[in-house]
């Protein structure tokens, strides 16, 4: 059985999960473009609607801007990182809903504004794979793994992206929230993953960077809940059996 090395830490093991956004890529090079779209299109509307004066754009998706209101950081508990699209659209058309645009008529101009988001992203294919992240691939393909992504994101973008970053042929497995009754933290994903994989949850580790791919894990039983954090911010990641800050931090032997 191959064996991955982590920090003097041995783990047998035949396959590994990877969360999408944050693990594969780096979540800043793709959603913070997406999220400066959107919050800058969302102040125009409640500009239109007479409420743009109370509008504060860290508050909406946990974003963290800079002095000229762009997008420079995020919460790794907020929902830029964890929540679903119907959720983030959820919370955007809240914005809306409290500054009196009807309900209906808010989830009809948030999906357009995510959508002119999205494209752009599409337009310019924008996505920049975690450093060492390909070395590591090459790594467990060459021993043998067998790898899947679970992730809350939708089968379009997934696929998308991983396009994009020139990665979708080494997962053999790729769960996203549209194909599964449940999303993070719930064990749903990872089990329909081993299952595909054809992997014994106790033979089977996830990489994630957020609690809720930590727990997503613990829940499915896998072998090891392992936490990415490659800034050193890992207080949220209270779940994990190991912390690293980076790819170049593991190994894989036979």
């Amino acid at each position: 059985m191959p064996i991955l090395h982590i920090n003097g830490l041995a783990v047998p093991c035949h396959g590994i999960l990877f969360d999408k956004d944050g693990t594969l890529l780096d979540l800043m090079g793709t959603w913070g473009h997406w999220a400066d779209i959107v919050l800058e299109r969302l102040g125009t509307q409640l500009a239109l609607a007479g409420a743009a004066g109370g509008f504060e754009p860290a508050g909406v998706l946990g974003t963290i801007h800079d002095q000229e209101g762009r997008v420079i950081g995020y919460d790794r508990s907020g929902p830029l990182s964890m929540a679903t699209i119907e959720e983030t659209h959820g919370i955007l058309a809240w914005q809306l809903y409290r500054a009196g645009v009807p309900w209906n008529e808010a989830i009809v101009q948030v999906t357009a504004i995510a959508k002119e988001a999205m494209n752009e992203l599409r337009r310019q294919r924008i996505a920049v794979p975690i450093p060492q992240l390909v070395p590591f691939l090459q790594q467990c393909r060459d021993a043998g793994l067998a790898l899947g992504v679970v992730t809350s994101d939708g089968a379009d973008t997934t696929g998308e992206q991983l396009e994009w970053l020139g990665i979708a042929g080494y997962f053999r497995s790729v769960v996203t929230r549209d194909r599964v009754s449940q999303g993070k933290p719930a064990p749903e994903m990872a089990e329909l993953a081993c299952r595909e994989l054809g992997l014994a949850p106790e033979h089977t580790v996830i990489i994630g960077d957020s609690n809720g791919d930590m727990q997503l894990g613990k829940g499915a039983g896998l072998r090891l809940a392992l936490g990415l954090a490659p800034d050193g911010q890992k207080e949220h990641l209270q779940d994990a059996d190991v912390v690293i800050a980076g790819y170049h931090q593991l190994s894989l032997s036979r």
